[in-house]
């Protein structure tokens, strides 16, 4: 099978975001049947893929509204599936959320809420509190992006700025009971976090909030640093009473699905090793340690003697200063790192790609990478520096032939990195 090492690593992701089917997952997590009724909301990149499931293994009625991004969706017949701008919000997820509230609304103990949540529901869900405007929870989002802060931080500051996040979905559909189903692209997998937790509350606080947006010096609107100072911005925490009986389970992360990868290229007599499913860090420097380990295995053969196999998995940032921008993403930006440190060096080959199927701003999932790639680019007339320092590695990886695209795969668990030494 690594005759063809592209191919090889393909199938890898593959079976990784196999492990991350939410049909197979939701049917492990089915509750009982409530005496009311039961009512499906949800948000993210796998929101109707999840909808779909849960629609099909559900023996009852159900009514609901899922809010899935622009772009193809999966048909219903009895849940409605909303769409809306991610990463950056739009009206239209200003109007689901809106939605999502009215649906919850007005419950009673004897019903039930299964809230399906997965990555990319904190942009599709914007519900600015107080009297913060779409405007403001956008110019709030951008910074975010272009801050270089993990995902876990980004999500504090999201849910004090929110009249959904940070639990207020739960807590508006008290007293009813809520079961979350949590597809997890968060390095550690805390349920609180993914989406910025719509139905999950946590112990954060404004002041946490405020001192992430000092620690990555965020240039953030008056009037949101004014509610980011009131009482208003608190959220309710894990010891309100409404949350006294709900329910939550992860059911699909970056851990099982490397695992299920690793699981496939040691049936194909591949030693494998995972370095983490929760690696953190800016791109370029992730891909510089990445490139670093696979130089040792290679010319040394240390720590791990070839062939081997390197997993890991988590989510890096990309922090956009004065240079500004093209296109890309953070798995490509790592891969163009690491594809310079490792220029010239035979029997390496790299994927690194977005378990969505989406990397960045562009159709990708991401890029393969050996140690001809910088040449391929170079014989293009293309500058891979240049390239990295202004976060544009589509570009180069477009112009050498090295781009890996799948299309929208219906779950997000996020990053997928596989390093293949021969």
């Amino acid at each position: 099978m690594t005759d063809d090492p592209r191919a090889f690593l393909a199938s890898l992701f593959d079976e990784a975001v196999k492990a991350a089917d939410p049909l197979a997952a939701i049917r492990a997590h089915l509750p009982e049947r409530p005496r009311g009724r039961t009512i499906v909301v949800g948000a993210g990149k796998a929101a109707s893929q999840m909808a779909k499931a849960f629609e099909s293994l559900w023996d009852g009625p159900i009514e609901g509204v899922v809010v899935a991004q622009h772009g193809p969706v999966e048909s219903l017949e009895r849940i409605v599936v909303l769409q809306a701008a991610h990463p950056v919000p739009d009206e239209a997820g200003l109007q689901a959320a809106t939605r999502l509230l009215e649906t919850v609304r007005g419950l009673t103990a004897d019903d039930l809420v299964i809230a399906l949540i997965s990555g990319g529901g904190s942009s599709l869900l914007p519900a600015p509190a107080g009297g913060l405007t779409l405007q403001d929870e956008i110019a709030v989002n951008r910074a975010l992006l272009s801050s270089g802060a993990p995902i876990s931080a980004m999500n504090v500051v999201r849910k004090h700025v929110s009249q959904i996040k940070g639990g207020r979905l739960a807590h508006a559909a008290a007293p009813a009971r809520v079961i979350s189903l949590i597809v997890s692209d968060i390095p550690g997998d805390n349920p609180a976090h993914v989406a910025s937790g719509p139905t999950v509350p946590d112990g954060s606080t404004p002041q946490d909030a405020l001192e992430i947006v000092r620690q990555y010096r965020m240039n953030l609107p008056e009037r949101v640093m004014a509610h980011l100072n009131s009482e208003a911005a608190a959220a309710p925490g894990p010891e309100d009473a409404a949350f006294a009986s709900h329910a939550h389970h992860v059911i699909a992360s970056a851990r099982v699905s490397l695992e299920a990868a690793a699981a496939r290229a040691r049936a194909a007599g591949i030693e494998t090793v995972i370095l983490s499913d929760s690696i953190e860090g800016e791109a370029r420097d992730i891909g510089l340690m990445h490139a670093a380990i696979a130089r040792e295995v290679r010319t040394r053969g240390r720590p791990f003697a070839p062939p081997v196999l390197i997993l890991s998995g988590g989510e890096t940032t990309v922090t956009i200063g004065g240079e500004g921008f093209g296109r890309g993403g953070r798995n490509s930006e790592f891969l163009l790192a690491f594809a310079m440190a490792i220029d010239g060096l035979e029997n390496v080959h790299a994927l690194a790609a977005d378990t969505d199927g989406r990397d960045g701003s562009e159709h990708n999932a991401g890029a393969f990478a050996d140690g001809g790639s910088i040449g391929r680019m170079r014989a293009t007339g293309e500058d891979p520096r240049a390239r990295l320092i202004g976060h544009d590695a589509y570009t180069a990886f477009d112009a050498a032939g090295d781009i890996f695209t799948t299309g929208p795969t219906g779950t997000n668990v996020n990053d997928f990195r596989a390093i293949l030494i021969r």
